[in-house]
């Protein structure tokens, strides 16, 4: 039978190809899914996690991942050549298109480089119960990876408010880390 099966190891190592072509591989179902869908798939996973490694270790890995996300997202969806202003206003239409959220840019220091924006609508919690918590830890990873991709600089991502802690936006501040 000699190579007829998988290399099951391959699919653990993030590849932007190895999403394959949707478009082609779901003829009559469409690139898209319910928010549903990827809420089970993303809050069943963190739980398993969060049993296995604790929440404050499974939370580090969906801030991660989000950053290998964001990385790849910028590198493969987004202009990276455009200007700051323009560049924000193409990523705010890319997220709204793609259904990620409603990005909206609150404040850029121009001297210190940290910038606080909003998703609303977040594909993460908006319409989640009030549990007074923050919950969105992918979305920082996923934001300070876009960043770094189009800045080079390495942003810490923070979010400050969040619809499951009675926002109704998600609010991030994002601080470029010193190189020091």
């Amino acid at each position: 039978m000699g190579n007829v099966f998988i290399n099951r190891n391959k699919h653990s190592q993030f590849s932007w190809e190895g999403l394959g072509d949707i478009k082609s591989g779901r003829g009559e179902l469409g690139t898209d899914m319910p928010v549903l869908v990827y809420r089970l798939m993303q809050y069943s996973l963190l739980d398993v996690m969060s049993s296995e490694l604790g929440e404050a270790k499974a939370n580090d890995f969906f801030r991660k991942a989000g950053f290998l996300a964001g990385q790849n997202f910028a590198q493969n969806v987004l202009n990276l050549s455009l200007n700051l202003t323009d560049f924000l206003d193409h990523l705010r239409r890319t997220m709204k298109d793609l259904k990620i959220g409603v990005l909206q840019m609150e404040k850029i220091d121009p001297i210190t480089g940290e910038m606080i924006l909003t998703v609303g609508e977040d594909l993460d919690c908006s319409g989640l119960p009030m549990t007074n918590e923050s919950v969105c830890t992918y979305d920082e990873g996923f934001i300070s990876g876009i960043l770094f991709k189009y800045t080079g600089r390495r942003f810490d991502v923070t979010e400050v408010d969040c619809w499951a802690n009675g926002n109704l936006v998600c609010r991030f501040r994002a601080t470029p880390v010193s190189s020091c």
